[in-house]
């Protein structure tokens, strides 16, 4: 009984907001050219839903995600591993990776709109640059964090570096990439946005520049409920992979 309250606790939260909002935008007769109510917005999604017009969008800012997930996961780990078994390159590397992700990308975009075009290619640079830090952060210190005796026990039984690394360092820190990967899938939806907005004309962050453009605000809220959409199904994706992954040590624990 408890936990079907607690599964139906956002959900009725989630309809009393709207509900006030809808209650507020009528009494106060708000324009919707400021705050649309939510059944303007509902309107406007289902339109949009109804006659495909949102899906080319919704598949070309789905495509980049995962393009910019999986290359920047990709370099991120790498990087992480790699930084985490070589005092040397951390100590000279670590200070211009720190100071390459302290830029804004937002910056950077129009650079890379230079460099790579107008297009996916450019925001898929983006999305994969924000993925790669909280990655490698979360790799490096994983890799740092193993107990020492059991450091110790491999040294003696005679393991090389790499099987202490595959055998003991990376399933211990799994649960902490992994954690960095959920970080970097929600903030890669923000890269993949953004990108749109500087360099794209097909995606969610392209329509609410072309929503904002004609003064549609009810357009752009449907445009900004698919992207939050979108986030949450990407988070529970993350969520069961993690899921999958860790699987064989809760099962030996």
């Amino acid at each position: 009984m408890k936990s079907s309250a607690f599964r139906l606790g956002p959900w009725l939260l989630l309809a009393a907001l709207l509900l006030a909002w809808e209650l507020a935008c009528r009494g106060l007769a708000l324009s919707p050219l400021v705050l649309p109510p939510p059944t303007a917005i509902a309107r406007a999604l289902a339109k949009g839903i109804a006659s495909g017009f949102f899906w080319p969008h919704l598949a070309a800012t789905s495509l980049e995600l995962l393009l910019g997930v999986f290359a920047g996961s990709l370099l991120g780990l790498a990087a992480g591993i790699v930084l985490g078994e070589h005092a040397t390159l951390r100590r000279l590397l670590m200070p211009y990776v720190v100071a390459s992700q302290v830029v804004p990308k937002l910056a950077l975009a129009p650079l890379f709109v230079l460099w790579f075009g107008f297009g996916m290619t450019s925001t898929v640079v983006i999305t994969a640059l924000i993925c790669f830090f909280p990655l490698m952060e979360n790799t490096l210190t994983a890799l740092q964090q193993v107990a020492p005796e059991r450091l110790e026990l491999f040294r003696m039984l005679g393991a090389t570096r790499s099987q202490t690394l595959w055998r003991l360092k990376l399933p211990q820190g799994l649960p902490t990439i992994l954690a960095g990967f959920r970080v970097a899938v929600v903030l890669a939806l923000v890269g993949a946005v953004v990108g749109e907005f500087i360099g794209a004309s097909q995606g969610l962050g392209a329509l609410v520049i072309a929503s904002q453009g004609s003064m549609d605000t009810a357009l752009m809220f449907a445009v900004l409920v698919l992207i939050a959409g979108l986030g949450m199904l990407a988070y529970h994706a993350t969520l069961r992979l993690e899921r999958w992954l860790l699987l064989p040590f809760t099962r030996n624990s």
